[in-house]
């Protein structure tokens, strides 16, 4: 038996057992779904000390801290790799190689520094290293002397319909120790990347120097993770940074300077908009914060990248955001529907296959439903039921000191699907041009557990294409049962 054939049964049998699960805690249809019955404290998380060792400064003079990394370009065969030195602007060069602690190749970056009312930042190194090689494990290494650190990231497989890959979904994190159960475990999971969906360290819940300074202990608490495997960022409300009494008025300072995003490569004029390719998904990131009604930037960045998707090459096409447009909690209500009037119908019209947000401290799944026969003549009021529309899902679960969402509007909307209040991650499995397995893992006073899963049914492929593909494995039978999105 050949390992390619051994690779295909367990993910088969993975196919059926994550859709027993979806049987087992879902209803069927579009009737209203569930609300689950566990609800963890609304009361705010406590924030990490200071002197916890998750924001420990790495040992040396001038040694690297708060290394992250992204893709660094359309797709998949760059990476920026960013970090900051303390003490001195230092080199900005990257070492790096396909063996441990051989190096034969380096890169050269860039390095700048801001103030954020008395607060000086670090000297912040951001460096492009490009032309890699896909499905490769890369050893880098950053920094001087004693004071060097070393890491390693694997690159994406090539960009390809049946590339099968892994992404996690996180948003609203925060540096609290639910943060922390969120961060370790999705560390656990077998999460490639993750597609962040905006609310970073919410440093601007502090005033004057203590926002720039948990912006440093943020960039150290991530770095378990972020130096090894990339996260795709988004930006929410709390990366905006807003505050007048401080005499900070230029939005999105800390972010934008800290957090570099390869925006030029798929013609966005912002790095709060952008595109990339990864293995067999295309993944667009909005920005709910800057303007996007018609003729304005965004908007028209958008009407053409919708047009650059080629569902040929990869067939997956996934939006980012960070105010959801369909929520049935109290908290923030309605706030994503002047957004939903402009985009929802592009969606429809270009198959997106799923919409993730954050915002909302509670996780909730909507069938696939639109809203797009709406106008103030028609008389039509509610989403309906379309097979044409995404399924949205609200991940703003991280753990953040603000607490969880728990008011969920009654009756629960015949739209949602699932909904809880509690803390956790999602994973992305794509398994092949048609279908991907999806997973919410709830975060329960320290333990791992996996409340809803579905099986996701591409939108661009026919379903003739799947009976055809599922007839070749001879499951066709159990997968009737199943069911699909």
């Amino acid at each position: 038996m050949t390992a390619a054939v051994t690779r295909t049964e367990s993910t088969l049998l993975r196919i059926i057992l994550t859709s027993f699960v979806l049987l087992s805690v879902v209803r069927i249809g579009n009737a209203a779904g569930i609300t689950s019955t566990f609800i963890r404290s609304e009361y705010p998380s406590v924030d990490i000390p200071l002197n916890n060792k998750v924001f420990a400064v790495p040992k040396g003079y001038n040694a690297p801290q708060q290394v992250h990394i992204t893709q660094g370009d359309y797709d998949g065969k760059a990476v920026i790799i960013s970090w900051v030195t303390a003490n001195e602007p230092g080199d900005s060069k990257v070492q790096y190689g396909t063996s441990e602690k051989k190096y034969e190749f380096s890169a050269k970056g860039v390095v700048t520094n801001y103030t954020f009312y008395q607060y000086k930042s670090g000297y912040i190194h951001h460096c492009l290293v490009d032309g890699l090689e896909y499905d490769t494990k890369y050893y880098y290494k950053i920094g001087n002397g004693d004071s060097s650190r070393e890491f390693w990231f694997t690159t994406p497989p090539k960009i390809d319909p049946n590339s099968h890959y892994t992404f996690g979904i996180i948003g609203d994190l925060g540096q609290t120790f639910n943060s922390l159960s969120t961060l370790e475990h999705y560390m656990k999971s077998s999460g490639q990347a993750v597609l962040f969906v905006g609310d970073l360290s919410y440093a601007d819940r502090y005033q004057y120097n203590e926002v720039g300074l948990r912006w440093d202990t943020w960039g150290r608490f991530i770095e378990q993770s972020t130096a090894y495997q990339p996260w795709m960022w988004s930006a929410g409300n709390h990366e905006i940074d807003y505050m007048p009494y401080m005499g900070e008025v230029t939005p999105f300072k800390n972010y934008l300077h800290r957090y570099a995003i390869p925006h030029l490569a798929s013609n966005s004029s912002n790095p709060l908009w952008y595109a990339i390719r990864r293995a067999s998904a295309h993944i667009i990131v909005l920005s709910s914060y800057s303007p996007f009604v018609k003729y304005t930037p965004q908007w028209r960045w958008l009407a053409e990248e919708l047009k650059r998707v080629d569902r040929e090459k990869t067939p997956w096409l996934i939006v980012l955001m960070h105010v959801p447009l369909y929520n049935s909690n109290d908290v923030h209500y309605m706030e994503g529907e002047s957004m939903r009037a402009v985009f929802e119908r592009w969606f429809i019209q270009y198959k997106v296959d799923v919409v993730f947000a954050g915002h909302v401290h509670a996780y909730e799944r909507s069938y696939r439903i639109s809203n797009i026969r709406y106008n103030v003549t028609s008389g039509y009021q509610y989403p309906i039921p379309d097979k044409s529309a995404p399924v949205y899902i609200t991940v703003g679960d991280g753990g953040n000191q603000e607490g969880l969402a728990g008011r969920f509007r009654n009756p629960q909307p015949d739209y949602s699907a699932f909904r809880e209040a509690s803390y956790g991650h999602s994973t992305l499995e794509l398994i092949n041009r048609t279908h991907a397995l999806y997973h919410w893992n709830r975060n329960d006073d320290g333990k791992k557990t996996a409340m809803d899963a579905f099986v996701l049914d591409n939108q661009y492929w026919s379903t003739n294409h799947r009976r055809r593909k599922l007839k070749k494995h001879n499951i066709r039978k159990t997968m009737d049962e199943i069911a699909m999105y």
